[in-house]
């Protein structure tokens, strides 16, 4: 491999090891039962002071949920593209490589999403419908930060006309920060749980552009 494309793999891998290691530091690292029922909670010190300011915003909260569906659309919609693609062109194989990885992007993106869901390393903060929820790592920051780069870069590409790719481009870029921030102060999560999610939601995006990128030259 040549050396531009082992410099490639610096920031996906430093990402995604980043992720974790702060999985292991959240799992021993001051761990109190400051969460509801007594949950233990990593970095009790530092998210037990973030926690204290920003507080519970159910508005932004139920924002954010509702908004939620615009990532499944993007997904269904790149999904039936690729779906398209693989019907009119007779084999799988012939779907545009850059669907192909997204589609294993979203496969990965999901096992992340199911696994954590069982393995639980952190409850929320507070109580949703009653309910102590899994929180780490924050699923919306992770989808969000898995779905919408990465359609960012397929929407440069596709769509042709200077406005509306420019249009699309900031709207995207408007929705992911709005997303990421309000999860964040909506207080539903942790900090800690919003800092490994955008870790990880970026470390496959990074990862992806990387062999998008390895493609191309070969």
């Amino acid at each position: 491999m040549k050396k531009t494309n082992k410099k490639g793999l610096i920031l996906p891998v430093a990402l995604l090891l980043g992720f974790a290691v702060w999985t292991v530091l959240i799992s021993t690292v001051d761990t109190e039962p400051i969460g509801p029922g007594g949950s233990m909670v990593g970095f009790s010190a530092l998210n037990g002071f973030v926690f204290r300011l920003t507080g519970v915003n159910w508005g932004l909260y139920y924002i954010t949920d509702l908004l939620s569906i615009v990532l499944l659309f993007v997904a269904f919609c790149f999904g039936l593209l690729g779906l398209y693609q693989m019907i009119k062109r007779k084999s799988i194989l012939k779907v545009d490589y850059s669907i192909l990885v997204l589609g294993g992007l979203y496969i990965i993106t999901v096992a992340l999403y199911l696994f954590f869901d069982t393995v639980i390393v952190n409850h929320r903060p507070t109580l949703i419908d009653g309910v102590l929820e899994a929180s780490y790592p924050s699923s919306t920051t992770l989808l969000v930060l898995s779905i919408m780069p990465t359609a960012l870069m397929q929407f440069k590409t596709r769509i042709k006309n200077i406005f509306l790719k420019r249009f699309t481009v900031v709207l995207t870029l408007i929705f992911t920060v709005f997303m990421v921030v309000g999860r964040f102060i909506s207080g539903v999560h942790w900090f800690s749980d919003i800092v490994v999610g955008v870790l990880l939601g970026t470390g496959l995006v990074c990862l992806y552009r990387y062999i998008l990128a390895l493609s191309k030259r070969k």
